[in-house]
């Protein structure tokens, strides 16, 4: 019989909850939020035929870590995850969200996203705190900093660090592609 697992993540523990394929609970089970300690967990009630997590903050560090542990894994946009769930009509708790991906799992009623790698995300972080470091550190006044700074009044901060980053970025690529060195 095959099994399907859901995770609902979180910083310290981990819910997760498997179903066989006719769809009836077999467990919920909290465990430690580490690819090691889920891994161990799933190994413990057989083969999974499939396990679903949703996108956040720690999703790409668990999700390719059970990839390199041979857990097969797909992690969904976690707007569609909520649409499904609210569909569900089940309590927003994590035992329920668990069950919920489970069965998203086990129904391949979902759209997989791609998981970027950690060197990815380091850029990410960089450009972020670069942005942050212009809009909140950075003392002079140019025209990049004032672009970001009316997107701050009108959106907030953290809207502005976002458009500020992408516009770094793209800046930056534009730099790589016509091989422009910066000059200050």
């Amino acid at each position: 019989m095959k099994h399907y697992a859901g995770l609902d993540l979180s910083m310290e523990s981990t819910q997760v909850c498997i179903v066989d394929e006719n769809g009836r609970k077999l467990v919920p089970e909290k465990t430690e939020s580490s690819p090691e300690a889920i891994t161990a967990m799933l190994e413990r009630y057989g083969p999974i035929e499939r396990t679903v997590i949703e996108t956040g903050r720690m999703s790409p560090a668990i999700c390719l870590g059970l990839r390199e542990l041979s857990v097969p894994i797909v992690c969904i946009d976690t707007r569609q995850a909520h649409q499904s769930l609210k569909a569900m009509k089940a309590n927003k708790t994590d035992p329920h969200d668990a069950a919920g991906l489970a069965q998203l799992a086990r129904t391949g009623f979902y759209k997989e996203v791609h998981v970027k790698s950690p060197a990815a995300h380091s850029v990410r972080k960089l450009l972020y705190e670069a942005a942050n470091s212009i809009l909140t550190r950075s003392r002079e006044t140019f025209a990049l900093k004032t672009w970001a700074m009316k997107i701050a009044k009108r959106r907030g901060l953290k809207k502005a660090r976002v458009a500020l980053a992408r516009r770094l970025a793209v800046i930056m690529h534009a730099m790589l592609c016509d091989g422009t060195l910066f000059q200050a």
